[in-house]
C-alpha cells in the first residue's frame, strides 16, 4: 500500500525512528499495525528532520489484509495523532519501495517577514524582522539551477561520496496574498542533508544584506560551506511533494 501524507512536525523528532523519541514513522507504524499487526513498517521517501513538516510524503508498507485504498485511508487516519493524515492511498507491488521511485521532490521554505509574531504561524515559519531585498534573493537563487556539485550545501553529518545534484527549479516568491509571507522553492532530482535549509538560510543573508551576492556560485566553485549564510531554522520547512514514477492503481480519493 502507498500512502501519502501530511504532517505538522513541529512537535516531532523528525521522520525517522528513534529509540524513546516521537517520531512521523513510529506513529505510522503504530497506526497501520493497529489495523494488521503483521503489516511491515513503512518505507519513507525522506528523512525529515525534527520540525520540519510535509504536505506530501509518500510512504509505503506490505500487508497481507484485503482492504483497498479507501479502507486503509480511514482506517490509518483513525489511529493516527491530529498532527499526521493521509490525505491519499493506492495500492502498490508488496515491496515497493518509494524513494527508488522518486523522479524528483519539492520544497517549500516559509518566512514570516515581521517583527511581530504571528500565533497561527508560531514553529510553521521562521520569522525574520529585518527588511529583505527578495529581487537580491531570487537572482542569488538563479545560480543554483542545473547540474552542480553541492559538497558545500550539506550538514556535517552526511558523508555521501556523490554530491553532484540536479536542481531543476528555484523560485522565490510572495504568497498567500499576504504581504509578509515569503516562499523559497526548490525542486530537484535528490538532495543533501539540510541542504535547503542551508540555501533558504544563504539567501536569506544575502536578502539583508548579512552576505554579499554571488555566495552560492561562490561556493559551489569552492566547496566550502563557509561561502554560504546561516542553515535556517526548521520551522519553515516543508516536503511540499514528491513526482513518482509509479504513483500505485486504483487510488483514493
Amino acid at each position: 500500500m502507498l500512502l501519502t501524507v501530511a504532517y505538522d512536525g513541529a512537535t516531532y523528532s523528525g521522520f525517522a525512528r528513534q529509540p524513546e523519541a516521537r517520531t512521523i514513522a513510529g506513529a505510522l507504524d503504530g497506526a497501520v499495525q493497529a489495523i494488521d499487526p503483521q503489516a511491515t513498517p513503512v518505507r519513507g521517501t525522506s528523512r525529515t528532520d525534527a520540525g520540519v513538516h510535509a504536505l506530501g510524503q509518500p510512504v509505503a508498507f506490505d500487508s497481507k489484509r484485503s482492504i483497498d485504498a479507501r479502507g486503509w485511508a480511514l482506517a490509518v487516519n483513525s489511529h493516527l495523532p491530529e498532527e499526521i493524515s493521509v490525505m491519499r492511498a493506492a495500492l502498490v507491488e508488496p515491496g515497493y519501495d518509494p524513494r527508488r521511485h522518486a523522479l524528483r521532490k519539492t520544497y517549500r521554505y516559509v518566512v514570516l517577514m515581521s517583527s511581530l509574531r504571528d500565533p497561527f504561524l508560531s514553529r510553521r515559519a521562521w520569522r525574520v524582522g529585518e527588511r529583505l531585498n527578495q529581487q537580491a534573493m531570487r537572482d542569488e537563487a538563479e545560480s543554483l539551477i542545473g547540474v552542480h556539485d553541492f559538497r558545500a550545501f550539506r550538514g556535517a553529518a552526511d558523508e555521501r561520496e556523490n554530491t553532484v545534484r540536479n536542481i531543476l527549479r528555484a523560485e522565490v516568491r510572495s504568497a498567500g496574498g499576504d504581504a509578509r509571507r515569503l516562499e523559497i522553492e526548490i525542486e530537484g532530482d535528490r538532495f543533501l542533508y539540510r541542504m535547503i535549509r542551508i540555501i533558504a538560510g544563504t539567501l536569506i543573508d544575502v536578502g539583508r544584506g548579512r552576505l554579499e551576492p554571488g555566495a552560492i556560485a561562490r561556493a559551489i566553485a569552492s566547496g566550502a560551506r563557509e561561502d554560504l549564510g546561516m542553515t535556517a531554522p526548521p520551522d519553515g520547512l516543508y516536503l511540499d511533494h514528491v513526482v513518482l514514477d509509479d504513483s500505485g492503481r486504483d487510488a483514493w480519493p
